[in-house]
């Protein structure tokens, strides 16, 4: 009986501990989130600029590229700790680094909201560390915030997602520190290789998929029959 009730005593003592570990490390999250600065990318004739990363870069590249008021989109690499990150260096999960895209967007067009709706709204939201046959930290999902606002939009439509769709949102709130351009051959991927297997039989479905679910904010003359 004494031997019964030290087990139960131990195990009531690392249950408190875990919790406690538990609570600890949500209050270290949330003191992070809400207390880095992060850095703010100025406006040029009126046009701003947001960070997404939701798997390969060519995919969500052509699928932002499509929203009305996206003036342009650029591939790339963020949230690593490595300086001049590359395709090669990326792929090896080491840098940190996920391939992500910079959205040059007109705000009186299209607001930043609409844009992480578009973000949620075009993969696969409860996907950890890939969309697809993508699979690695490299293309993990992450939403990079610039001001509070940002960050509050993200962190509203992650709850309210979490909610609706009951299970676990993969999605990272992270806030923008920098942003590194990928190499040339990336740029415009999809429209560059329309006869890619990997465009055709990944990306152009993945991008047909989003326009289907979201035709008011697709450009008057976006067609994705000239890219088959």
């Amino acid at each position: 009986m004494k031997l019964f009730s030290t087990i139960m005593y131990l195990l009531l003592v690392l249950l408190i501990s875990c919790n406690t570990q538990g609570q600890q490390i949500k209050k270290s999250e949330k003191s992070f989130a809400e207390n880095k600065e992060p850095v703010q990318t100025s406006s040029k004739n009126g046009l701003a600029r947001a960070y997404f990363a939701s798997g390969c870069f060519w995919c969500v590249e052509a699928i932002y590229e499509s929203v009305k008021g996206v003036e342009e989109v650029i591939s790339g690499y963020a949230g690593g700790h490595t300086e001049n990150p590359t395709y090669e260096s990326s792929n090896t999960g080491r840098t940190g680094h996920a391939e992500a895209v910079e959205v040059i967007y007109n705000p009186k067009v299209i607001s930043f909201s609409q844009l992480v709706d578009v973000y949620f709204g075009s993969q696969n939201v409860s996907q950890i560390n890939g969309q697809g046959p993508d699979h690695g930290s490299q293309y993990r999902s992450i939403i990079f915030y610039q001001n509070k606002e940002e960050y509050n939009t993200i962190k509203e439509k992650k709850q309210a997602l979490t909610l609706k769709l009951d299970k676990n949102i993969a999605a990272e709130i992270t806030p923008f520190e920098k942003f590194w351009r990928a190499e040339e051959y990336h740029q415009d991927y999809e429209k560059n290789h329309p006869s890619n297997p990997y465009i055709r039989n990944v990306s152009l479905p993945r991008l047909k998929k989003f326009q289907t679910k979201f035709p008011n904010l697709i450009k008057c003359n976006e067609n994705t029959v000239s890219h088959q």
